[in-house]
């Protein structure tokens, strides 16, 4: 209930301010801008070891393309392809109006053997001018055969001078794409 008030509220302040940004890669204010969809059961076998899945290090494992969903307060948000690489670089390919943008790029880090955490940064987008900017972290707990991960995340969403406007919270869960 508290999160609901606090997305109303920095959603309000935002209108009040005449901000109507749309955000590269997600825009946590507008959840109903992604349409999720049933991709079809063939694109997604069902988990076994995933290929090159030969450690229980959370580092190790993440390497290789996701399928990633969303959710905010148990809502669905958005998914996502992702490919995570060795060099400590991802990028991501969310179901989002390309308008608003739908590629993020960023870097990950190992946070210990069984987590990891990335970060993305993005600009934001008011009739096709620069207005503000984006935050987005993540902490994902890695299954020890490397075929799913849990996670939580947070968007925040600035405007130019650095005022943040929307603080959002939600929850990650992926399946590893096997070539």
């Amino acid at each position: 209930m508290k999160s609901s008030l606090i997305l109303a509220a920095s959603t309000l302040a935002l209108v009040a301010s005449g901000l109507s940004a749309q955000a590269g890669c997600a825009d946590p204010r507008n959840p109903a801008a992604a349409s999720l969809h049933k991709l079809p059961a063939y694109l997604f076998p069902a988990p076994a070891a995933a290929a090159g899945a030969t450690s229980r290090n959370a580092a190790a494992n993440i390497i290789g393309t996701w399928h990633a969903t969303y959710t905010v307060e148990d809502q669905p948000f958005g998914e996502a392809f992702i490919q995570w690489h060795s060099d400590f670089t991802e990028w991501e390919n969310i179901n989002l109006p390309v308008q608003s943008g739908n590629l993020c790029m960023g870097s990950w880090k190992a946070v210990d053997g069984k987590h990891v955490f990335r970060s993305h940064i993005g600009w934001l987008y008011t009739k096709g001018k620069v207005s503000g900017y984006f935050t987005e972290t993540e902490t994902d707990k890695v299954a020890k055969n490397g075929t799913t991960y849990t996670g939580t995340n947070e968007q925040k969403v600035y405007d130019l001078s650095g005022n943040l406007k929307a603080d959002v919270t939600g929850t990650s869960s992926a399946t590893k794409l096997t070539p």
